[in-house]
């Protein structure tokens, strides 16, 4: 009879051993989902999805092409494919890609991939984007497109010498006299943020000058495929310096305020990222965004505003006055005869920092190509800016950029009609 009941017993303790399981089970895939769930706003916080989808492709498989100094490359597929993807990558090969710009199979990326800010996301974080990219992204099946740049200069290996230079490794480490606020403004901006990417002056090796507050340069400016990131210090006329710490969280969350509307590859940053961070999140970008001194700048005194500073009556301006006629016919209902727009819908002119900056490479380029929709939970604006390349010459765009650069106390120098047909000629090719 023992023997008889033997595999029974065994059978039950087996059982009782499943069943026990059940609750431990259940814990380790909620605590899976939760890291794959971390991993996604991560991903948001990081833009991922904004560099590694094409335009009506599919999510994070690449193909983007992304213009250079030295010619296009295209952004990679970074779904866990095992064939095309990095479904093969290992939590040691995704860290050092995303950290090092290095791949699996040891060939460097070009720097157009922002590593250099990646590289101060800490270990938890990059457990967790590891965890999304495998099992929260669906694979896609598309291999990569070979960069469009020309031998010698697709050469991978000086890239091992540009990261001995420019590539400053180690995870960011919080500032003990700063407090907790400030210090996950940091960690945002700096890292998965990597707002100095598009926001900082680049070098003639096309690194930027300088990677955090302790350089003179940071996030004060930078011109990256045809458009010109503005100053984010607290500089006052191209700057932050008018804006309250509420102003700039609002700008992005919803990508406009009392001082400007985001365009350009902004829109991007809002549509898909910066509007889906937490709203402490957010805070604390701000909060650190605004401990900046002021730097960079136009040179000009301090902005105020001045109604009597345009030159001709736009309500009846002078035939010889093509910039203000033109303001007439296609600018004035949005942006107003006073040039302070109906914010936040529709931006100010008058004092915009972007408009008081002297690089006019954003000015010409919304001018000529317009915006994209600002989608804020799946509402559009109401009144994106249209696209006037079709209507408008070379001379007229630059008159009319002229006119407001010059008008409502903006005192900024008049616009190259050349600078206009270069832009033209550089945003048409990239269509």
């Amino acid at each position: 009879m023992t023997n008889m009941f033997t595999p029974l017993k065994v059978t039950l303790a087996a059982a009782g051993v499943a069943l026990a399981m059940v609750p431990l089970i259940a814990r380790a895939d909620a605590a899976s989902d939760a890291l794959v769930s971390r991993g996604a706003y991560l991903a948001k916080a990081g833009d991922c999805i904004a560099c590694h989808t094409a335009p009506r492709g599919k999510p994070m498989a690449g193909g983007l092409p992304m213009a250079t100094p030295l010619g296009a490359i295209y952004t990679t597929n970074i779904t866990p494919d095992p064939d095309t993807g990095i479904g093969r990558y290992s939590q040691d090969d995704f860290s050092r890609a995303v950290r090092e710009g290095v791949a699996k199979d040891g060939h460097n990326l070009y720097p157009a991939m922002p590593y250099p800010s990646y590289a101060k996301i800490n270990d938890a974080d990059m457990q967790a984007l590891y965890a999304y990219f495998m099992h929260g992204v669906s694979p896609v099946r598309q291999a990569n497109r070979e960069p469009g740049m020309k031998w010698p200069l697709n050469m991978r290996w000086p890239l091992k010498i540009w990261n001995a230079f420019f590539l400053d490794k180690g995870v960011y480490k919080d500032k003990a006299n700063q407090d907790v606020a400030w210090n996950r403004g940091a960690y945002l901006t700096q890292g998965l943020g990597h707002c100095g990417a598009c926001h900082t002056p680049r070098g003639i090796a096309f690194q930027e000058k300088a990677l955090d507050e302790s350089g003179g340069a940071y996030l004060t400016g930078g011109l990256l495929d045809n458009w010109f990131g503005s100053n984010l210090t607290g500089d006052h006329n191209t700057g932050l310096g008018r804006w309250s710490e509420q102003e700039v969280a609002t700008f992005l969350k919803t990508g406009a305020n009392a001082h400007a509307t985001a365009f350009g590859s902004m829109t991007s940053v809002i549509n898909n990222s910066t509007q889906a961070l937490s709203d402490s999140d957010v805070a604390a970008m701000a909060r650190y965004l605004k401990s900046l001194p002021a730097a960079g700048g136009n040179g000009n005194p301090p902005y105020s505003y001045d109604p009597k500073a345009s030159k001709v009556s736009l309500t009846r301006p002078a035939p010889a006055e093509s910039g203000a006629r033109v303001y007439a016919a296609f600018c004035m209902h949005c942006h107003g005869t006073d040039g302070r727009g109906f914010a936040p819908m529709l931006a100010p002119l008058a004092g915009n920092p972007n408009v008081l900056e002297k690089d006019t490479s954003s000015l010409i380029n919304v001018t000529l190509n317009g915006t994209e929709d600002l989608v804020i939970q799946g509402v559009p604006a109401p009144y994106p800016m249209p696209r006037y390349a079709p209507v408008l010459n070379d001379q007229q765009i630059a008159d009319v950029v002229t006119f407001i650069r010059g008008a409502w106390n903006n005192n900024m120098p008049a616009v190259k009609v050349e600078d206009v047909a270069k832009m033209r000629k550089s945003t048409e090719a990239a269509r």
